[in-house]
């Protein structure tokens, strides 16, 4: 069985009405970090997972999900 994370960064993100420039702003990475992830081809650090949910204000499981490919 294949684990893989999925995450709600984009859905999140469209929902607060920021940009992928500004959100990497405000969690210290580059824009194409936040592309990477909401793209699902870079999972973060715990580090930025926590700065990520301290900016939208949820915690971390309720972003990121463990999914299984069976």
């Amino acid at each position: 069985m294949k684990e893989y994370i999925i995450n709600k960064i984009y859905e999140l993100r469209i929902e607060k009405g920021v940009t992928q420039e500004s959100l990497a702003e405000k969690v210290g990475v580059s824009r194409q970090t936040i592309i990477a992830i909401e793209k699902g081809n870079y999972t973060p650090s715990i580090n930025l997972s926590l700065r990520l949910a301290h900016f939208f204000g949820m915690p971390v499981e309720k972003i990121f999900k463990i999914s299984y490919e069976k």
